[in-house]
This record gives structure tokens, sequence and C-alpha cells, in this order.
């Protein structure tokens, strides 16, 4: 088993730029327990590779997360999304911006028009000192409704509300 401290940034797409020439892969996650509001467990299929992962903010701060995380089969996979959870389907961009790749996730299924941009991190000062791109609208990382675990499960509709108060517009990837 791995363990990790993840430094990372989370922002609403303003925009998506161009990602005719980046590279993309498919993610599929399920959360684990389905009776949670925000499941810390997830099992993940990341193009190629799954895994099980367990992830939770130190001191409730989302920008600093403890990681564990468990390769399995894709056999395993398998077996395990058979139990109940809450699923999340989309395609990660990976986007070159000034050196430091963004990693854009577009929402498929009941999320689509959701777009979120990650950047991690290598210390506190290079997260604390990056300056939003101009392809973001605004910084989500500590807020609740765009955490996976809480995505998950959920559709469009239901975090409209919260997309309102950043005045975020529905992005949809033509």
């Amino acid at each position: 088993m791995m363990m990790m401290i993840e430094l990372e940034r989370t922002y609403l797409a303003k925009e998506l730029p161009d990602l005719n020439n980046c590279k993309f892969k498919e993610i599929i996650d399920v959360y684990h327990p389905k009776s949670k509001p925000h499941p810390s467990l997830r099992i993940r299929k990341n193009g190629n590779k799954c895994e099980i992962t367990k992830k939770e903010p130190i001191n409730n701060d989302a920008s600093h997360q403890e990681e564990q995380t468990i390769i399995i089969t894709e056999e395993e996979f398998n077996e395990l999304t058979k139990l109940e959870g809450k699923k999340v389907h989309k395609i990660r961009y990976y986007y070159d911006y000034n050196g430091k790749t963004a990693e854009i996730d577009v929402f498929q299924g009941p999320l689509k028009g959701l777009v979120l941009v990650d950047f991690e991190f290598e210390s506190s000062e290079e997260k604390d000192s990056f300056e939003i791109p101009d392809f973001c609208l605004a910084e989500v990382t500590q807020e609740i409704f765009a955490a996976g675990g809480w995505l998950a499960g959920k559709s469009y509709e239901d975090i409209e509300s919260d997309l309102k108060r950043f005045n975020y517009k529905k992005l949809v990837l033509v």
C-alpha cells in the first residue's frame, strides 16, 4: 500500500482550452459506502489501471489530503463495482499550462456540463503562490460540492444551486 500527501487546488472551468492535442483517459469512480454523504473510499478505473483509494483531508483542509492507494486487477475492479456504490464517470484531459499539468475533468452522464480543473503541487509554497488560470472561473478546493465523493451519484441539477453561486455556465465538449 502506498500512502502520500496530495497538495492540490480545484477550479470551476470558465471555458475549455483547446484540448484537441491533449492526452486523455476515461475514469470511472465508484465511492463507498453509499450511505455516507461524502464517502472517502473510492474504487477507480483510470484508463487501463485499477485501484482502491482512501482519501481524507488533513485538518479539514481539502487542499492537503492523506491518500492511501492499493493497485488492483481489472477483474477485482469488476467484482468490487458489483457492490452498491455511488458512481462518477468523466474524461480527464491533461493540458499543459505554464509548465504545470492541468487535469481537466469533463463529466459525463448525469453530471454532463460540469468541468473541474485540478492542479497538483510539490510544495505548500508552490500551491499557495499559484494564480488562477484565465480559463478558470473560481477556486472551489474547499467547496464540498466539488469533491469527488460528494459528486458521486449526483446529477448536474443536484449541484446547480452551488454552481450558480459562482455564476458557472454549463460547459459541453463538442
